[in-house]
């Protein structure tokens, strides 16, 4: 396993053997809550202000705007591992089973409750360690984190010409962080849709919190199956989703997604879907995650595999795909695409910060908790509140599984790593070592400033 699981592992089991250690832990978290009084989560603040304290960070996975149930936790991590064959890491010597056929069709199949467990036990995560917009950005030498990710929300509203009088449609929306930032920075008008209650629920109080209620709002909805599409045996709403009738045919004049299509079991629907939605002439841009088999990803290197399979078991993906195939899907979905490519393309040049660095320990007061060392100290947090039963049950398996994958993430970003020993994943690795890669995955952009004409009439 991974340095990163290894000391994972070594954190929940000293909880387990230190009972009395990790109670104190506990009650001195208890207790800054207490002496701040900022122990009750606040829906308030932009990236990640609502989790700004220490005390706050009991309300993960355990708040009042929970769609969960505390004792709920724990099987809906076993429900969506179980989507995994169980697994939280990929081993290179166990690497290939997530990729086959079946495998892969399991989730597919299984696609809703793939993607709203995932996000029911992970998004409280996301938002400690990372803030409200769950993706990453390309970031400049001396720019700050959060500065880049709204430049690359920003370059989105430019490309497709968002101001005000103009409608965007949000294509997987998470929480809404990014539909906000995009609001306020063009004037336009986003209805954000996520198939995830949890999600629908905390963006909204978001929108209202900072007055935005005219021109943000989240639906509860399948991007798959966008209002007003033609139900029949292939294509049906899942349980609990409910458009009251409502049809977004020719809605909308714009539409983007931003590392969220990912999810989608069948992007072509998705995407055409997207086509059905805008104006005739309408943009779509986006961003994808994928493997670039042209930078060096190897689908007959157990180790590569081991690498793209643990970042679909931590991110809720049925499998990756390449920039091929997110382009064909497009143009099978009826879109002309105007452009497309690596917005990372120079990533490793000296002007520029990898978007994987901050995964990677480099340290600074504001991102401490994204970091490996913050990552740790997180997990031994949740691990001593699960113990003495603040945390729901299963807390900690969702973080293992998040650390492990933030480890693939690197390791798929970096240049040239080498994968034999001493690195950090197999023990085994020393009788095989793994082919160097220039870019195993890049888990950023498949279509950068990728602007779509919608042929839909």
């Amino acid at each position: 396993a991974s340095t990163t699981m290894e000391y994972v592992h070594m954190a929940s089991a000293y909880v387990a053997e230190n009972p009395a250690a990790a109670a104190a832990a506990a009650a001195a978290i208890v207790g800054v809550a207490i002496a701040t009084r900022k122990a009750e989560l606040k829906r308030a603040g932009m990236h990640g202000e609502d989790f700004a304290n220490v005390g706050s960070s009991m309300n993960i996975m355990n708040n009042s705007d929970s769609v969960l149930k505390k004792g709920d936790v724990e099987g809906s991590v076993k429900e969506y591992l179980g989507l995994f064959d169980g697994k939280t890491d990929v081993k290179a010597s166990q690497s290939g089973s997530l990729s086959t056929k079946e495998s892969i069709k399991k989730r597919e199949e299984g696609y809703n409750t793939m993607v709203t467990n995932f996000y029911d036990l992970v998004t409280d995560f996301y938002e400690w360690g990372w803030g409200q917009s769950f993706h990453f950005g390309p970031r400049w030498k001396d720019e700050p984190f959060y500065d880049s990710i709204k430049r690359a929300e920003y370059h989105l509203c430019s490309r497709l010409g968002m101001k005000p009088g103009v409608r965007a449609l949000d294509v997987g929306c998470g929480v809404g962080g990014p539909m906000r930032n995009m609001a306020v920075f063009s004037g336009a008008t986003i209805e954000g849709i996520t198939i995830n209650e949890y999600q629908v629920t905390v963006g909204n109080k978001y929108c209202a919190t900072q007055g935005l209620e005219a021109t943000a709002h989240l639906t509860r909805g399948d991007f798959q199956n966008l209002p007003g599409f033609r139900e029949d045996a292939a294509h049906r709403l899942w349980e609990g989703i409910d458009y009251a009738g409502e049809d977004w045919t020719q809605r909308f004049d714009v539409a983007y997604e931003i590392e969220a299509t990912c999810h989608s079991p069948d992007k072509a629907r998705c995407f055409a879907e997207v086509a059905r939605c805008l104006k005739p002439g309408g943009l779509f841009a986006g961003y994808e995650w994928v493997v670039l088999p042209e930078r060096g990803y190897d689908a007959a290197d157990a180790r590569h595999v081991a690498i793209k399979e643990g970042i679909e078991i931590g991110n809720g993906l049925p499998t990756l795909a390449t920039p091929a195939q997110v382009v064909a899907a497009l143009e099978e979905a009826g879109f002309e695409v105007l452009e497309h490519g690596d917005a990372n393309a120079n990533v490793h040049d000296a002007t520029q910060i990898p978007w994987y660095e901050t995964l990677d320990g480099k340290m600074s007061l504001s991102g401490f908790r994204m970091t490996r060392l913050g990552r740790a100290c997180t997990h031994a947090m949740v691990s001593a509140l699960e113990f003495v039963r603040i945390a729901p049950r299963g807390t900690s398996h969702v973080s293992a599984m998040l650390n492990a994958t933030a480890i693939d993430l690197v390791e798929g970003g970096s240049p040239s790593r080498d994968y034999g020993p001493p690195k950090r994943r197999l023990s085994e690795s020393s009788k095989s070592p793994s082919k160097k890669a220039s870019f195993l995955t890049y888990s950023f952009w498949s279509l950068t400033s990728c602007a779509f004409s919608s042929s839909s009439s």
